[in-house]
């Protein structure tokens, strides 16, 4: 099964956002990313529609952030892209007639609430701007790349 990248895609593409002077092109953001300008497109416009971000038309348009990054965590991010359940595992038979199916079941589901929730809350601690700062730190102790 393939993993679902938004995220972590649109994660990267804010904190270069966030460094950058001026907007970004869906292009630029396509060449980035490795992928096609419309997806770009089609993806942000949740970032858009969230407040996260902002798009100006014409020359010397593009994306650009819209929210203070203290605000937004990557939970928020991760809504605003239409982020799948975070967990693909659960069981067949909603419903099952089987006792061993059920007690199964009901085992899977807890364990997969908690974890869930778990996530969730860490997701929902960790902000933008924290992330902009650990990027910041990072450049600073070595000479990486900013891509």
């Amino acid at each position: 099964m393939r993993n679902d990248s938004r995220l972590s895609r649109m994660l990267h593409v804010l904190l270069h956002m966030a460094r950058h002077d001026g907007p970004m092109t869906s292009e630029a953001i396509a060449r980035m990313l490795g992928t096609n300008p419309v997806v770009v497109r089609r993806t942000m416009a949740g970032l858009r529609d969230a407040g996260y971000v902002r798009s100006e038309k014409g020359h010397g348009g593009g994306w650009a952030i819209a929210a203070d990054l203290e605000q937004v965590s990557l939970l928020d991010v991760h809504r605003a892209v239409g982020g799948p359940r975070l967990f693909a595992i659960g069981s067949e038979h909603a419903n099952p007639d089987c006792a061993v199916e059920k007690v199964v079941n009901e085992a899977l589901e807890d364990a997969l609430r908690e974890a869930e929730a778990q996530l969730i809350a860490r997701l929902g601690a960790v902000s933008l701007a924290e992330l902009a700062r650990s990027f910041d730190a990072r450049c600073r102790s070595a000479s990486w790349p900013a891509d």
